[in-house]
């Protein structure tokens, strides 16, 4: 049941559909706070249903979870204005070759469907960009961003301007040591899953792209084991750029690990592969992430003080009419004559 609550009319340009392949949510009250944040900017979600089930360590057998995107596929349920993946986890890789990819894909490029998640969902994102060439979204969902009871106002305010304009700016101030300029389909997602495709019929041949990776929980050596699977595929040598975004490692590190750290993973990827490699781009397991179009084309640019500059192009928007987008964003601060109101706490003096 939709909460009640001011709504703007049901079009076809608000529906959302909750897609849970991957693992369950453990916790109710957060999966209807994340429902319920939803529908107060303005959509009707659908298939709310996925929150709830849980077999084993996934949101549903897999047939449930399968279900959850072919029933789109088929046409047995409107096609969505917007996809969104409840959380990650791990399962997603398990319910690809149940997916009928061309026919979902076909439908979501008719109807301008925007797929949101990271984490293990990217799995689903990459078959869709290798089997049907169907661009998605690095973004929020439902659980893991949408649910906290105070989600992030930058991840919020990148969500809003990342999906209503037809051009995305990203801007990464981080020093690098290369400088780069190059442009092309910005692709990827989470190193784990990625590495897990390779040699897939699930893993996106791009030639001449920009590669996106993040991971969390990861020591270096394993980062880079991964990234020479990549290599050894022949993946990373056929890219311009390779753009590392966040690495939450946790505090385990191996005994041989001393003088060996991501740093030095970057510099061996860029000398093996002979690609440019940019860090600091703002997404992964992080509270601040940016919204960004993955299957879509993008241009790179170092700027002036060492950074660098991500523009997307060239990808499905939401219609912010349709739509009460602002509502995820916290109440302005009032405003006297021109001025933002700032109550005054006097301090006492003994």
């Amino acid at each position: 049941m939709q909460p009640k609550t001011s709504h703007p009319p049901r079009s076809g340009d608000n529906l959302l559909r909750v897609v849970a392949p991957s693992g369950f949510a453990e916790d109710p009250n957060r999966v209807n706070a994340g429902l319920t944040r939803l529908y107060n900017a303005g959509f009707t979600v659908t298939n709310q249903q996925a929150g709830s089930r849980r077999y084993q360590r996934f949101a549903g057998s897999d047939a449930q979870r399968a279900a959850d995107f072919q029933e789109v596929a088929t046409g047995r349920v409107e096609t969505p204005k917007v996809l969104m993946g409840l959380r990650g986890g791990y399962g997603a890789a398990r319910i690809l070759p149940q997916i009928d990819f061309a026919s979902l894909g076909a439908r979501m490029r008719e109807r301008g469907t925007l797929f949101f998640g990271f984490s293990d969902v990217c799995a689903v994102q990459l078959a869709l960009l290798a089997k049907d060439n169907m661009a998605s979204f690095a973004g929020p969902m439902v659980y893991s961003e949408f649910g906290k009871p105070e989600p992030s106002v930058f991840t919020m305010d990148s969500f809003i301007r990342g999906t209503t304009n037809n051009v995305n700016i990203i801007d990464v101030p981080a020093i690098q040591r290369a400088n780069v300029n190059v442009e092309g389909t910005l692709w990827g997602g989470n190193l784990s899953v990625l590495a897990s495709l390779a040699g897939s019929p699930y893993m996106p041949d791009i030639q001449g792209g920009i590669l996106f990776v993040e991971d969390v929980s990861e020591q270096p050596y394993r980062i880079e084991r991964m990234l020479n699977t990549l290599y050894l595929a022949g993946i990373l040598q056929k890219q311009r750029a390779i753009i590392f975004g966040d690495f939450r490692m946790g505090t385990i590190r191996d005994v041989y690990d001393s003088s060996y750290d991501f740093s030095a993973v970057v510099n061996h990827v860029s000398r093996t592969a002979k690609v440019p490699v940019l860090t600091g781009f703002p997404f992964g397991h992080i509270t601040n992430k940016s919204t960004f179009p993955l299957g879509a084309h993008a241009k790179i640019h170092s700027t002036a003080n060492g950074g660098y500059t991500v523009t997307f192009s060239g990808y499905p928007t939401l219609n912010p009419a349709a739509l009460t987008l602002n509502n995820l964003l916290p109440p302005p601060m009032p405003t006297f004559d021109g001025a933002t109101y700032s109550p005054i706490v006097e301090e006492i003096t003994e």
